[in-house]
């Protein structure tokens, strides 16, 4: 996940060839050499007389047994072949071709019967079977010795690195099965009778290995799976030598899958004919789906990919087509240019019949976009490719390193597991997050689209180029990326504040509401077994790690920072990279410029440990412009049980970069720097009066929340109430973010949050607006059940009213350009408009259905893009079961990805439990909402207070 104290975390390192040679040794049943004369020798009594006698039975006896010894060998040695060639034939059947692979059994392409996976499993079994009570016996020496075998490690031995693969493939889309020949160059590091690389839900057919690929070969003794670890283990009869080369040949096969991982396919539907398509998710840990290979991200090699297919389809994968070979009977296979050094997750190919548009960056990277041939007809992918060609230069200006490929294909699917995937040179979206419609896309699409692929482009450089050492470092690409997201979409557009504003609301509330929890863990997290690297890619890794990034470019310096970034992609580039690579590049940069930070001692406190600090800033009513500033974990349930007992709230300490700034009702002062590093620190700050109030972390860049007295609170309020704009528009969005979550955890009376808030009339920016809506909806679902709801319900709604009858509604803007709208404001009038309709604004709903209405009598939508969502959602909630039928009909109608999903979550807002019920149970059929989106039914309808138990009830029975 992200990084470690000091040290690099590794596995035990696998044992020299002397220990393992023994192991093989101990473990067989054999007599040690000498031991026969011992066994059957004759005993000393014999007499003289008997001796020559015996003399002639024993060396007829040994004559018989070396015999039978011979012969009993050749059987097993015969038997053992024969058991490789059964289990080999008795596999699942391989469809293929004209030309197929070496080994593979002929067959006419969908002739053969597709093998399902409880036959494929028991096969794997099978041969994980082969040479069980010889594995059991070295199994039982290794316990013996208090080591483990290294095929039952959580990582790959290290005693062997692979230099090139190069892999052939053929796929049969018509019975959904492939096949595959891997030839994988090996370097050794140190001698072993083992190779050990991963593989899972396969069919191996064939093992070879060869020394420097043309002398002759080692030969193999067994091979067999490992599926605990997911590996392949192939015993030779003798050790590889050190620092030598040796090529590794696998033939195999398996199934194209159909659960989005590996190799896996997908469809659509294209006049009223289905079309399918097949493309790869390797990420985290399934390449070894697709072929054998050391699928661990230190293991950089080159790869060369050659795919066979039907000539009605393409073939896509990271490097361009080198050549096109064509068959005669309507096949044909594409040879791909040899890749950089690079980690097996971010390998891809696809095999599909889209079509594409293109363009061109200034330093001559190819760009296209494929998709399904409507889209491309429809222009829906025309924005993606233009931004990511502006992208791309912006990115290789900024991190000044060239994007390192000829060609990014984007390649747009029906289903993923993810929004996106970052394959270097062929980036896979979900379709949702990269087609878009301009006349049927509100600016918040749009937002969403620009941002996913701003989030990929950049692991183009933080992930691709530059690879984490292991996934406990996963945030140094993830969390990199989806800071960039905001620096990047600023690029695109300036006036949009992404980063000073944006980010404080959709990044750093958001996280700090996971990470004040008791149950949260650091941004670096220990990830010893298979089973741990799924559950690092999470928010904390994303988005606390995108803070911490902000947190500490803003006290480096912009500039000093991006500085440092650009000497960590130079030095590293096509490597791989930890923590402390990342930490000691950046402090050698701040040196550079006069500055001297331990950035490894600062940045280890806020990523080994979990959570994050309040800081008190108190009053001190003995000594004039004196200060008491102290620290302690934010939590917001004190009472519970710490994850970690050892370490109580109180051992926790961080070293903070604390900006501070004093203020008065028509000024405030430049800020000040103060690195607090104890629990409680003494400070004098200047021009301190009576009438002046203090602002600590200005702009929210630390990733810390600030309290005060109750005297500089009600300052605080009076100069909102007053004259709210002295204060910035991010500080009054953290004012709000950390009154109402102190006031949760019970650090600051509730009254203090929503006093805060009546200056509300007069706040024209969308920011505190959208910090307050998000505070004020979990407040309303814990109140809507309590007997006084309606005063806060009322609260609410006299505040918003004002603001709602200034903005009023859009108008309906189909024929204007989503780009050409003015961001701020109308993100403003949506966030009124939300919160009008949310708490009951009977205005608000009454204009929801008529917009509703109208679209039904007309069949004719003109509902703002802007609102939509609200209005579809207000109009389920409000109306009769017609509304929901007519918004079923139109979510099946729609070709527009943007507004299939805004359809879809509308039907989750009925107050209609049939209904919630039987969209739950839709859900559940692929056919009628993709695979990705069922779990946002089940989220939506637990969203909404009539389907909260529903939701719970179907998730805990499915």
């Amino acid at each position: 996940m992200a990084l470690e104290e000091k040290r690099e975390k590794r596995p035990p390192v696998t044992p020299m060839m002397i220990e393992e040679e023994a192991a093989l040794r101990n473990g067989s049943r054999g007599l040690p050499p000498g031991s026969w004369a011992e066994a059957a020798g004759p005993r000393p009594r014999t007499t003289e007389r008997h001796i020559a006698v015996h003399k002639r039975l024993v060396l007829g006896f040994a004559v018989s047994i070396l015999a039978l010894l011979a012969v009993t060998m050749i059987a097993v040695l015969l038997s053992v072949r024969f058991e490789g060639c059964s289990a080999a034939a008795d596999g699942p059947p391989r469809a293929s071709g004209n030309g197929s692979l070496p080994g593979a059994a002929r067959q006419t392409p969908g002739a053969g019967q597709l093998p399902g996976r409880p036959e494929q499993e028991e096969e794997e079994e099978k041969e994980a079977r082969g040479g069980e009570v010889a594995e059991e016996k070295e199994e039982e020496e290794w316990q013996r010795r208090r080591e483990l075998p290294p095929w039952t490690r959580p990582r790959l031995p290290r005693h062997l690195r692979p230099l090139h693969y190069n892999l052939m493939l053929n796929a049969f889309m018509e019975n959904f099965t492939f096949s595959g020949e891997v030839n994988v160059q090996l370097e050794v590091l140190n001698a072993s009778r083992y190779i050990v690389l991963h593989a899972h839900r396969m069919h191996i057919e064939a093992v070879r290995v060869a020394e420097d690929k043309l002398a002759g070969g080692v030969r193999v003794d067994r091979s067999f799976f490992y599926p605990q670890t997911q590996v392949f283990v192939v015993v030779l009869n003798r050790s590889l030598e050190v620092q030598r080369s040796y090529n590794l040949k696998i033939i195999y096969n398996a199934l194209i899958e159909n659960e989005l991982l590996g190799f896996f396919r997908s469809s659509y539907v294209l006049h009223g004919e289905r079309r399918f398509l097949a493309v790869t998710q390797f990420s985290p840990t399934h390449a070894r789906k697709a072929f054998p290979c050391f699928d661990e991200p230190i293991y950089k090699a080159t790869f060369k990919i050659s795919i066979r297919h039907q000539a009605t389809y393409l073939s896509l994968s990271n490097m361009p087509v080198e050549t096109s070979v064509f068959e005669e009977d309507g096949w044909v296979t594409d040879h791909f240019s040899q890749t950089p050094l690079m980690s097996t997750y971010y390998l891809a190919w696809a095999v599909c019949n889209f079509t594409y548009r293109e363009t061109v960056t200034k330093s001559g990277v190819v760009v296209r976009l494929y998709a399904r041939p409507d889209a491309i007809r429809r222009g829906s992918g025309d924005y993606a490719l233009n931004i990511t060609r502006r992208l791309i230069e912006f990115y290789e200006d900024y991190f000044k390193v060239p994007y390192s490929l000829p060609k990014l294909d984007l390649l747009a699917v029906p289903k993923h597991p993810y929004a996106a995937m970052e394959n270097w040179g062929l980036s896979v979206f979900v379709e949702q997050r990269i087609l878009l419609d301009p006349s049927v896309s509100s600016i918040s699409y749009l937002l969403d689209v620009t941002m996913v692929i701003v989030h990929e482009l950049c692991h183009q450089w933080f992930g691709d180029l530059v690879t984490p050492v292991w996934w406990e470092d996963v945030w140094l690409k993830e969390g990199f990326a989806h800071y960039f997201e905001f620096v990047g979409t600023d690029y695109l557009y300036p006036g949009w504040n992404m980063e000073k504003q944006r980010f404080l609301t959709d990044v750093l509330h958001e996280v700090m509401l996971l990470d004040g929890l008791a149950s949260s863990h650091p941004v670096s997290q220990e990830v010893k077994q298979a089973t741990d690297i799924d559950r690092v890619f999470d928010w904390i890794a994303y988005k606390k790690g995108a803070a911490l990034i902000r947190m500490l470019a803003n006290f480096m310096g912009h500039s000093v920072f991006q500085m440092g970034l650009q000497d960590y992609l130079t030095i590293h580039k096509y490597g791989n990279a930890a923590r402390n690579d990342l930490w000691n590049t950046l402090s050698k940069a701040l040196k550079r410029v006069g500055k001297s930070v331990n950035i490894q001692e600062v940045m280890d406190q806020w990523t080994l440990q979990m959570g994050y600090p309040v800081i008190a800033i108190l009053g001190n009513e003995t000594t004039d412009n004196v200060i008491v500033i102290s620290q302690e974990r934010f939590v917001y349930d004190g009472d519970a049980k710490p994850k970690d007992p050892a370490l109580g709230d109180n051992s926790y300490l961080w070293q903070i970069p604390l900006t501070i700034a004093v203020g008065n009702t028509s000024h405030i002062s430049s800020e000040a720097i103060i690195w607090v590093s104890n629990k409680s620190e003494h400070h004098r700050i200047p021009a301190l009066e009576e009438s002046t109030w203090l602002l600590g972390n200005i702009n929210q860049t630390g990733y810390f929340r600030v309290n005060y007295d109750i005297r500089n609170w009600r300052l605080l309020i009076h100069q909102l109430t007053r004259n709210h704009e002295v204060i910035s528009v991010s500080n009054r969005a953290g004012l709000i973010d950390d009154a109402f979550n102190l006031a949760r955890a019970g650090y600051l009376p509730q009254n203090i949050p929503l006093e805060i808030i009546r200056y509300f009339s007069e706040e024209k920016d969308f920011l505190p607006w959208h910090a307050a809506s998000q505070a004020l909806y979990p407040l309303d679902k814990l109140l809507d059940r309590a007997e006084n709801y309606n005063i806060f319900n009322e609260y609410i709604l006299r505040q918003v009213a004002s603001m709602y009858l200034k903005l009023g509604w859009p108008t309906n803007n189909l024929n204007k350009s989503l780009v050409q709208a003015s961001y701020q404001h109308e993100e403003l009038r949506r966030e009124v408009i939300m919160l009008a309709c949310s708490f009951g604004n009977k205005h608000c709903h009454q204009q929801a259905a008529t917009l509703i209405s109208d679209w039904i009598s007309s069949n004719r939508n003109r509902i703002p893009l802007n609102v939509r969502d609200i209005v579809y959602c207000t109009g389920v909630s409000l109306m009769d079961e017609d509304v929901w039928e007519f918004i079923w009909m139109k979510f099946h109608s729609t070709t527009a990805v943007s507004e299939k999903k805004i359809l879809l979550e509308a039907l989750t807002c009925s107050d209609d439990r049939n209904l919630l019920n039987r969209l739950l149970n839709l859900s559940l059929n692929s056919e009628v909402v993709l695979d990705q989106d069922a779990i946002d039914v089940i989220i939506h309808v637990a969203r909404n207070p009539h389907g909260r138990d529903l939701a719970w009830k179907f998730f805990r029975e499915k």
